[in-house]
C-alpha cells in the first residue's frame, strides 16, 4: 500500500477498518473536549468501558451474599479464574491447562523460576538480554544469589553489536550455542521495553532445548502486543501482566503458563500454597502438597476477583476483535506511524526523529531524539499527546489496534509539526 499523510488518506484507512467500533468501548483522556492521542498503551492500557459494570456485578454479590458469594456469586469466586482460561489461553497460544490468572509478573517469575532455574553442576549459567526492564534484572540476580552463586560470573547478558540497537538473532544462538552445557536457563523478555524489539522466541526456545536448558520468557510487553504460540513452539514457561495491551487496569492479575509436559512432574520444587491443590480438595485441609492439574499447580492464594472481573472483560474484548484481526491492523497502524514520520523528516531538514525499532516488532515505536527531545516530548504533552519518555532520548509510541485509529497517527504527526514550530 502507498501511504499519504493527509486527513483524507487517514479517514479512508479509518473507513476501511473493520475494529473500528471497538474504539467506542473504551474511555478516553480528554484535552480541551476532545480524545487525547494515547499512545501509551505499552505502559497502562485505557479503561473497557464494560469494566464498571463488571466490576459492579461482583460488588453487588459481594453486598448481597458476603461469603457465600466463594460459591453462590453469579460467578463464583472460589472458581472465577476458571471463567476465562480458554480466552486466556487463545491470546498467548497455550491450551487452557497451561495458562492461570494469579498474582503479579515479578512475583511470578520468582515463583516460576524456583521451579525452573535450577544450576547443578558445570550447568549454572542464565542468558538474558543487557538492560532488560529493571524489575527482570533484580529477579535474576536475585534468585542467583539464592543459590548460592555471584551474579557476575553466572548472568550473561546479551547485547547489540556497536553501533546498533537491536540484538541480532544470530548472535543469541551463538551464545546459547556457545554456552552449551553451561546454560540452566535462558530467561529473555519476548519484546525488548526500550526499543520494542519483537525476539525469535520460537527459535531462542528450540536452540536452548537444543543444549539442554530450560526456556522462559517475560511477556510484559507481548501478550495481547504480538502473535504468540507459546504451546506450539514449546516454551517451558513464561509469565505476564494484563494492564498493558491487555487493558485490564493498574496493577491488576498477571498470568502465567507453563508447558503441558511438566504439569505432573514430581521432581519441579515449588513454593507451594493451599490454591494450587486440586479444587475438589481443597477444603479438606490435609497435611502435604499436592499440585493441581497443570499450570494452576503454582498458585498460592485465592483469586483476586474485582480485578480478575475486569480483566475478564478486556479478554472477552480481545476475542471479540478476534487476535489475527488485531495484529494485521497493528501491522498497519505502526507502519503507517513509521511513514508520517519519514515525511516530517524529509519535508523538515531540522527534524531529528530515528525510529530505533527494527521491523520485528509489535505496536510500540522507539522515536530516538536529538537536540531538545525533552522539550518536543513535554510541547506535544501540552497539546494533548500521551506518550512515554525514556531517558536518555528516547519518545516511546504505541498505536493500539484495539483503540487507536489511524486518524490519531495523522493527527500525531501534525501536533509534532506543529510542535517543533512553537519550539523555534
Amino acid at each position: 500500500m502507498t501511504f499519504k499523510n493527509t486527513y483524507g488518506f487517514a479517514e479512508e484507512l479509518d473507513n476501511q477498518d473493520d475494529l473500528k467500533g471497538f474504539r467506542d468501548e473504551f474511555y478516553f483522556p480528554q484535552h480541551q473536549g476532545e480524545n487525547k492521542i494515547y499512545f501509551t498503551g505499552n505502559s497502562l492500557g485505557l479503561m473497557p468501558k464494560r469494566a464498571k459494570e463488571a466490576l459492579q456485578q461482583e460488588l453487588d454479590d459481594w453486598a448481597k451474599l458476603g461469603v457465600d458469594g466463594h460459591f453462590d456469586a453469579k460467578n463464583p469466586w472460589f472458581s472465577y479464574h476458571e471463567l476465562f482460561k480458554t480466552s486466556l489461553a487463545e491470546v498467548v497460544g497455550a491450551k487452557p491447562l497451561e495458562v492461570t490468572p494469579m498474582g503479579g509478573l515479578t512475583s511470578n517469575l520468582h515463583f516460576l523460576m524456583v521451579s525452573f532455574y535450577q544450576p547443578k553442576g558445570k550447568r549454572v549459567k542464565l542468558l538474558c538480554e543487557g538492560k532488560a526492564f529493571p524489575s527482570d534484572q533484580y529477579a535474576l540476580e536475585t534468585q542467583v544469589k539464592f543459590h548460592g552463586l555471584d551474579p557476575s560470573e553466572t548472568i550473561v547478558e546479551l547485547h547489540p553489536r556497536e553501533g546498533e540497537v537491536g540484538i541480532r538473532k544470530e548472535d543469541i544462538l551463538r551464545k546459547i550455542e556457545e554456552l552449551g552445557d553451561e546454560l540452566a536457563l535462558v530467561m529473555i523478555g519476548g519484546v525488548n521495553y526500550y526499543t520494542g524489539q519483537v525476539f525469535p522466541m520460537e527459535e531462542i526456545t528450540k536452540a536452548g532445548h537444543e543444549v539442554g536448558a530450560v526456556v522462559g520468557f517475560d511477556l510484559a510487553h507481548a501478550a495481547g502486543n504480538v502473535k504468540l504460540e507459546l504451546h506450539k513452539w514449546g516454551v517451558d514457561f513464561a509469565a505476564w501482566c494484563s494492564y498493558k495491551y491487555l487493558n485490564s487496569g493498574p496493577g491488576s492479575v498477571a498470568g502465567i503458563f507453563v508447558h503441558e509436559r511438566h504439569s505432573e512432574s514430581a521432581e519441579l520444587k515449588r513454593f507451594a500454597g493451599w490454591w494450587g491443590t486440586p479444587s475438589d480438595g481443597r477444603f479438606q485441609m490435609t497435611k502435604g502438597f499436592i499440585p493441581a492439574p497443570g499450570s494452576d499447580a503454582w498458585q498460592l492464594s485465592n483469586a483476586p476477583v474485582l480485578s480478575m472481573a475486569v480483566h475478564k472483560v478486556a479478554l472477552d474484548l480481545h476475542l471479540e476483535a478476534g487476535v489475527d484481526n488485531l495484529i494485521e491492523k497493528q501491522k498497519k497502524l505502526t507502519s503507517y506511524l513509521e511513514f508520517v514520520l519519514k515525511d516530517l523528516s524529509d519535508r523538515l531538514p531540522s527534524v531529528k526523529l530515528t525510529v530505533i525499532t527494527p521491523k520485528e516488532r509489535g505496536s510500540q515505536l522507539s522515536i530516538l531524539t536529538e537536540g531538545s527531545g525533552k522539550d518536543l516530548f513535554n510541547k506535544m504533552t501540552d497539546l494533548g499527546v500521551v506518550a512515554d519518555w525514556r531517558e536518555p532520548n528516547v519518545i516511546r509510541v504505541a498505536p493500539v489496534p484495539m483503540y487507536n485509529s489511524f486518524m490519531d497517527v495523522f493527527n500525531f504527526g501534525q501536533i509534532i509539526e506543529k510542535s517543533l514550530e512553537e519550539l523555534k
